[in-house]
């Protein structure tokens, strides 16, 4: 198996892992969604998941590296011109710069460890 189909396999996993997770919780979970945001760029989200009248906006990023808070920022821009608020990253690891940020901006950091945690119980 080649290095690249390996990749996809692991990001394949991951998305399923995040779908199983959400629709466990009680979410809608609608998937690879392209929103127009209202500076006109069409953004894309893995995820969208909704829950009553709450509508959030997920990355689901399979890396080897930490998420930095480039990221982070970029999903914060991507979802408020989306017009959405609180958007969630799922990810390996996430920098301390990263979490500071998203704490502030009330953004939601899941790792894929506690994802899994979460589906044993």
């Amino acid at each position: 198996m080649a290095a690249e189909e390996k990749k996809q396999a692991r990001s394949a996993k991951l998305m399923q892992l995040t779908m199983r997770y959400f629709e466990r919780k009680g979410y809608k979970v609608e998937r690879d969604v392209r929103l127009d945001g209202y500076s006109g760029t069409s953004r894309k989200f893995d995820l969208i998941v909704r829950k009553g009248r709450v509508t959030q906006a997920v990355w689901v990023r399979e890396w080897r590296r930490t998420i930095g808070v480039n990221v982070i920022i970029n999903l914060d821009k991507a979802s408020s011109d989306a017009g959405l608020s609180n958007p969630m990253i799922i990810g390996g690891k996430f920098s301390d710069h990263a979490k500071s940020y998203a704490n502030r901006r009330r953004m939601t950091l899941l790792t894929k460890r506690r994802l899994s945690l979460s589906l044993r119980t």
